[in-house]
């Protein structure tokens, strides 16, 4: 789920899974079915929209009320599939982070106390009631953690420099690999990476987004999106951006114990994203 500010919101990116319709309970396979026949889905600019709405009252609403009967619908090699946006889910997870991104004070501006340990208890019950419940969309802000790309090749980036003028389409940039590729490539890096060095934040991120792809059906669809993270690049340099290359490469380094060269490639990603770093800052 965004984060809760007004100015961070916008910058996510998103990684997300969508689903066979044969992956789901009788039930809410059912609920799917019907909302995939659709003409009018929703984009994920108005998710986007409906979680800014929710930072307006006083007090905001961290988290929704009612589950999202909502998601993104995409098809592959002909089976409908869908990617739940479980927002209140999502908002729990997201309002037990804030602590990490913001000062105690800060954080009772944006969400009063009364409002966090409320939503806290809300959250533990209901994790009671639903304790293999796992989000099928991750989102970070400001930046695309590094271990995501090791799920992705250049081959399968996408990009749309959008259109011009006011009203015009937004730039996009994706990724979107199966299931069974991004398994693979979790394990292959996973490998080279323990070989290399013994422990760090990469391996331990890519152990949790490898345990997260395992809870979901073989035959999905793994899309790793920028999210409003294309207006947070620099003009000209979205187009040029390969950082899944730039991760491969490196990662391929390693495997042949090519130090120097596994340095470069993270150079290079490193100094790609400094202008975003740069801007969060100056936020």
């Amino acid at each position: 789920m965004p984060k809760v500010s007004s100015v961070i919101v916008p910058y996510a990116a998103y990684l997300r899974v969508y689903e066979p319709l044969a992956a789901f309970p009788d039930d809410e396979r059912a609920h799917w079915t019907r909302y995939a026949r659709r003409t009018d889905l929703p984009s994920y600019q108005d998710e986007l929209r409906r979680s800014l709405a929710d930072l307006l009252p006083t007090p905001p609403v961290a988290v929704p009320v009612h589950e999202s009967a909502d998601a993104f619908v995409t098809e592959v090699d002909g089976v409908v599939c869908v990617c739940p946006w479980r927002t209140r889910l999502r908002g729990w997870q997201a309002l037990g982070e804030l602590a990490e991104d913001f000062p105690e004070p800060v954080l009772d501006a944006l969400i009063p106390p009364v409002v966090r340990r409320q939503s806290a208890l809300d959250y533990e019950r209901w994790r009671e009631r639903n304790p293999d419940a796992r989000p099928w969309i991750r989102t970070a802000t400001w930046q695309v953690p590094i271990n995501w790309f090791v799920l992705v090749s250049d081959g399968e980036r996408e990009y749309d420099r959008g259109g011009d003028g006011e009203g015009a389409a937004a730039p996009m940039l994706r990724y979107r690999t199966p299931m069974v590729q991004a398994r693979r490539r979790v394990a292959r890096g996973l490998r080279a990476l323990k070989e290399a060095v013994d422990e760090g934040p990469l391996i331990d991120g890519l152990v949790d987004v490898g345990r997260w792809l395992e809870e979901f059906h073989p035959r999905s669809l793994v899309e790793l999106d920028y999210g409003g993270l294309v207006h947070a690049l620099p003009a000209g340099e979205l187009e040029d951006d390969h950082s899944a290359a730039d991760v491969a490469e490196g990662i391929e380094a390693l495997r042949h114990g090519d130090g120097a060269a596994a340095g470069a490639a993270y150079g290079r990603l490193v100094e790609r994203w400094r202008a975003v770093r740069d801007r969060r800052s100056a936020n």
